[in-house]
This record gives C-alpha cells, sequence and structure tokens, in this order.
C-alpha cells in the first residue's frame, strides 16, 4: 500500500506492524506524535499492545527493560535530553543484552534549550553498546524498524533507529507500506533464550566481580570484563547478520540496498561527501550541480554507525582524491565523530597502499541552522581544489 504520510507516522506503523507487546512512552519534542499515533492504534484495538504512560524518559526505557526480560517485544522512542535522561538505562539495556528497539528522533541537546534537529544527542550515546541506524526519508523509516526487530533478535543487543527531526518527523512523503502477512514472513514471534517467569524466580544482573568464579550451578561463570568482550564482538558480528537481514527483506519486500553505506554518483567520483541522514539527500543537489561543471563528486550517506562498517567504507572510498565529510555533530575539543572515525577506517584499511583520501570536516545545522544547499555546493566546490583547513570548518557560523 502506497500512502504519503510524516515520518512518525511512518514509524509507528512499522512498530505496529511488527507486533510489538509492550509501548512504554514519554512525551517530548519531535518524538511526541509518534507515540501518540501508537496510542491511537492500541486504544482503537488495531493493535494488541500494553501502552504505558510513564512520568520519565528514564522510566519509559525502565519498563522496556522489564517487559524485554520477561519476553515481550518492547518499543520506545525519544529525543534530545530525554534520550539523555535514558543514559543510564541505555547502558543498561545493552549490558543485559536485549533486543529493544527506540526511534531517536534527532533534535539539539540543551542547554540552552533548542527542540530544532541536529544529532549530537544519538551521536553521543554512540558508546553505550546499542546499534545505530540513521535514515535519509521515511521508506527507510518503516523498513528500518521492521529490519531493526530481526537484526536485534538475531544478536540480542538494543537498536536505535534514528531520523532527523522536523525534517522527517514532521514532513510529508510517499512511502509503501507492506502488508501484514509479508512482515510476518519476514519477522517471526519473539521468543528469547531465556525470559524472566513467575514459576521459576531468577535474579539477572547482579553484582558481577571483575575475575570469574563459578556460579550456583557449579560452572565457571564470566567477569564483567568477558561480558563486556563479548557484547563488543557480537556488535562487530552484527555487520553480517544486517547483511543477511537485507537479503531476506529483498526477498520478501522486492527492494533492497547496501545496509552500510547508501552511495549516490560514486563509481566514477573523486571525491565523496559523506554524511548521516536527510542532509546526505540534499547533497545530492549540490552535486548534481557540481556535475554540470565537471567535477566529479559523489555521495555516500552512512547507513549504519554502530557497529561502525570501517572495511565497507573503506572499500568505498578507496582511489578517491578526497572525502568531505558533513556533520550534524561534533566531539568538542576534537572533531565530528564521523570523520574521525572514518579516519581511522581509511588509515587501518588503506594505510600504506597509496589510496589514502584526503579528509576534511565540515560542521553545519547545529540547534537548526538552516543548511543552504548553495552553501552545501560552494564548500564541496572548494574542497576539491584543495584541504580548506586542517580544523573542522562550521558553515553558516555568524560571529
Amino acid at each position: 500500500m502506497h500512502i504519503i504520510e510524516n515520518g512518525n507516522v511512518a514509524a509507528a506503523l512499522g512498530v505496529k506492524l511488527c507486533h510489538v507487546n509492550v509501548i512504554a512512552a514519554y512525551p517530548i519534542t519531535p518524538q511526541t506524535p509518534l507515540t501518540e499515533k501508537l496510542s491511537e492504534y492500541v486504544e482503537s484495538g488495531e493493535m494488541k499492545a500494553e501502552y504505558i504512560p510513564v512520568e520519565s524518559e528514564h522510566s519509559a526505557l525502565a519498563v522496556c527493560i522489564a517487559a524485554s526480560s520477561a519476553g515481550a517485544r518492547s518499543f520506545t522512542a525519544t529525543s534530545a535530553n530525554g534520550l539523555l535522561y535514558m543514559h543510564e538505562q541505555i547502558q543498561w539495556a545493552a549490558g543485559a543484552r536485549l533486543p529493544i528497539v527506540m526511534c531517536v528522533v534527532n533534535r539539539a541537546v540543551g542547554a540552552p534549550w533548542n527542540v530544532w534537529n541536529d544529532q549530537q544527542d544519538s551521536i553521543s550515546q554512540r558508546d553505550t553498546g546499542w546499534i545505530q541506524i540513521y535514515c535519509s526519508d521515511h521508506q527507510q523509516i518503516i523498513d528500518s524498524v521492521i529490519k531493526a526487530y530481526w537484526i536485534a533478535e538475531k544478536v540480542s543487543i538494543p537498536i536505535m533507529v534514528c531520523y532527523d527531526g522536523y525534517i522527517l518527523s514532521h514532513t510529508y512523503m510517499p512511502f509503501d507500506v507492506p502488508n501484514q502477512e509479508q512482515v510476518d514472513a519476514f519477522l517471526p514471534p519473539f521468543k528469547p533464550d531465556y525470559a524472566l517467569n513467575t514459576e521459576e524466580p531468577a535474579n539477572l544482573n547482579t553484582v558481577t566481580l571483575p575475575d570469574v568464579r563459578m556460579d550456583v550451578r557449579g560452572e565457571l561463570a564470566h567477569g564483567y570484563m568477558e561480558i563486556r568482550y563479548l557484547l563488543h564482538e557480537e556488535m562487530r558480528t552484527t555487520l553480517t547478520v544486517a547483511l543477511e537481514a537485507e537479503k531476506r527483506f529483498a526477498d520478501i519486500f522486492g527492494r533492497s540496498g547496501d545496509p552500510y553505506v547508501e552511495p549516490y554518483l560514486c563509481d566514477d567520483a573523486e571525491y565523496i561527501a559523506v554524511g548521516l541522514g536527510s542532509l546526505t539527500y540534499q547533497m545530492r543537489v549540490s552535486v548534481d550541480a557540481l556535475r554540470k561543471e565537471g567535477i566529479k563528486v559523489g555521495v555516500m550517506g552512512v547507513r549504519f554507525y554502530r557497529p561502525f562498517p570501517d572495511a565497507a567504507i573503506a572499500n568505498a572510498l578507496k582511489g578517491k582524491k578526497g572525502v568531505i565529510v558533513f556533520e550534524k555533530a561534533l566531539s568538542y575539543g576534537y572533531e565530528g565523530a564521523l570523520a574521525s572515525d572514518l579516519k581511522s577506517a581509511l588509515y587501518e584499511h588503506l594505510a600504506g597502499t597509496g589510496t589514502l583520501p584526503v579528509v576534511q570536516n565540515f560542521i553545519l545545522g547545529i540547534g537548526g541552522r538552516y543548511i543552504r544547499t548553495e552553501d552545501l555546493t560552494r564548500t564541496l566546490r572548494a574542497a576539491t581544489k584543495g584541504r580548506v583547513s586542517q580544523e573542522p570548518v562550521w558553515i553558516g557560523l555568524k560571529l
């Protein structure tokens, strides 16, 4: 079914199609319409789920942790300071290996207060053990939610599906809504390896000693370090699982793409502009304009950000003269986090090959600052003529 709706509705439809059992929510702009739509589905009987309104974002994720621990497919959503308020529970959900899916509708973080879009909120949580997927349009939002549950339940790791506040959450675009039979064929019922049961009481995630020890059954149990190692290793294997999910999705739904990156005019490009989310589609307009000038530029949108698909990205950028990274977030005191990750991947895979491209970093759109396509075009043109600056360059800054 093809419809025209906003991005929050696209996410809500994805959640409904996945037969989520428990939704816990606390309102925060621009996420609120997503969970409001889910409450309408539950109230009308379209969706058989427990909808639990809570007193804070911290509580929302706590409810999802409890529900997932008991074997229920769980969902929540948040933005900005709400995501930061969840931080303790975000760490807990990952450490407990719970396959929760959460939509992060990207918004600037206070102080000072700002309700507009950038990506500082989700980027600040990149090291918490959650998988992160970034969307560029409404079709990717609904599809990513569906894929996220399949991937999360395969690897027992929670997932953030991130999309830009207002730019995607509140705008209307056409997208395809899969039928329920297709989703059921793709996503089987959630059957965790272990779930809490009142008839068989158990303690989960109790105090873990630094070293390995014998458990109550007399078996050698992992220490804290081993548990963290396994989370890291299995995060890395998620890249393979994501590829499997994409192939499975293509077989059932008839559409697919690269699960790691989304290229545009990259094959013959000498320079590649890289970014996350909807910005990469705006970049295409600039690239089209520069192509008419004879400048060979392409765009690469990073879809999977955690785990970072370093080998796939390095292979895509091999032999290019330059990589121009645009970010709506930064790691204060250094540069954009995506730029740092790209440099690391390129060094790891291409150093010594003679094909290491120059990486330039540009910061823009912070706190919803308007991003002019003309500025993108001008910046890309200048970056193809040589390094603009060793330091990150802020576009649209007015001091």
